[in-house]
C-alpha cells in the first residue's frame, strides 16, 4: 500500500512514511508568531523559528537524519524504521514505523556557577506508528509516544512521560490533501503544558511536497511539540507555519 501520508510527516509529527532508498530528503520548516500577536507584528509573521532536516533513506526501511532547530538551539538525530507494510490482500491490514531521536538543547546555561553537566542537555523521543489507509482518499495513523529528559525544571515534574498522537488525512483532489493531528499527553499532572493540536494542507508540486497549517505549538520537534506546548487555539495563540520538502535521488 502507496503513499498513505504524502510526507514523511503529518503536520508536525512523524507519519509512517519513509524517504526512499538511496535518497536524500531535505525538509526546511517555519513556524511564525503566534496570530493575536496583532498589526505591528503583521499577525506573526515577523517572528520566526525554523528547522532544517536532511533525512537519507538507507534502504526502504530504515532512514537515518539530522536536524538543527532554531528553537531552544536544539540538534537532532533520529533513525526511523518501518516495521510493517499494509497489504490489500492476505496481509496486514495495516502500516507499522517506529521513531526514535536524540535532542541536544545547546542554549548557553542560565546559571553558570553550579555544575552543568552535558548530559543534562539531551532528551528524547521513542514513537511507534500505527496507520492504516482505508482507502485512496482517507486515511489515519495513532502514535504512541515516550519522552524522556535528562533534566527537569523543577523536582516535582517528571522525567519521562506518555502521549499518544491522533493523525489523520483526507484527499481533496489529485495533489492536495487536508490533514489534521492531536497529541494527547499522560502523567503530567503538575505541569501546566497544553496538547498540540494542528490543522494543515498538503499541496505535491512535482518533487516538492508543501505544508501549510496552523497550530498551537511553536516548537517543530518531538520534545517540545508533545511536551512543551502553551499556546491556546480559544485565547488566539495559534501559529502559522509550512513544512517544504524536497527529495534528491543519489
Amino acid at each position: 500500500m502507496r503513499s498513505t501520508f504524502k510526507g514523511t510527516k503529518v503536520i508536525n509529527g512523524q507519519s509512517i512514511e519513509l524517504p526512499s532508498k538511496r535518497t536524500l530528503q531535505f525538509i526546511i520548516a517555519h513556524r511564525f508568531g503566534t496570530i493575536n500577536s496583532g498589526a505591528y507584528e503583521l499577525w506573526g509573521l515577523d517572528q520566526a523559528q525554523m528547522r532544517m532536516s536532511l533525512d537519507y533513506g538507507v534502504s526502504d526501511r530504515l532512514a537515518l537524519g539530522l536536524a538543527r532547530n532554531s528553537f531552544q538551539k536544539t540538534f537532532e538525530g533520529s533513525m526511523k524504521s518501518k516495521l510493517i507494510k499494509q497489504k490489500l490482500k492476505n496481509g496486514s491490514p495495516v502500516s507499522i514505523s517506529s521513531y526514535h531521536a536524540i535532542f541536544l538543547n545547546s542554549l548557553h546555561w542560565q546559571n553558570i556557577e553550579r555544575k552543568n553537566l552535558f548530559s543534562s542537555r539531551l532528551s528524547y523521543a521513542h514513537q511507534i506508528m500505527i496507520a492504516r489507509k482505508f482507502n485512496s482518499s482517507f486515511s489515519l495513523q495513532i502514535t504512541p509516544s515516550f519522552i524522556h529528559r535528562n533534566l527537569v525544571e523543577t523536582e516535582i515534574m517528571n522525567n519521562d512521560f506518555f502521549a499518544i498522537g491522533y493523525g489523520g488525512r483526507y484527499k481533496l483532489s489529485k495533489r492536495v490533501s487536508l490533514n489534521a493531528e492531536y497529541f494527547q499527553q499522560f502523567n503530567r499532572p503538575d505541569e501546566a503544558y497544553i496538547n498540540s493540536l494542528s490543522l494543515g494542507f498538503d499541496i505535491e508540486t512535482g518533487g516538492h511536497v508543501f505544508q501549510l497549517h496552523v497550530t498551537n505549538s511553536q516548537g517543530m520537534f518531538e520534545r517540545s511539540f508533545i511536551g512543551e506546548t502553551f499556546g491556546s487555539w480559544s485565547q488566539g495563540d495559534i501559529y502559522f507555519g509550512f513544512n517544504i520538502s524536497r527529495v534528491f535521488a543519489l
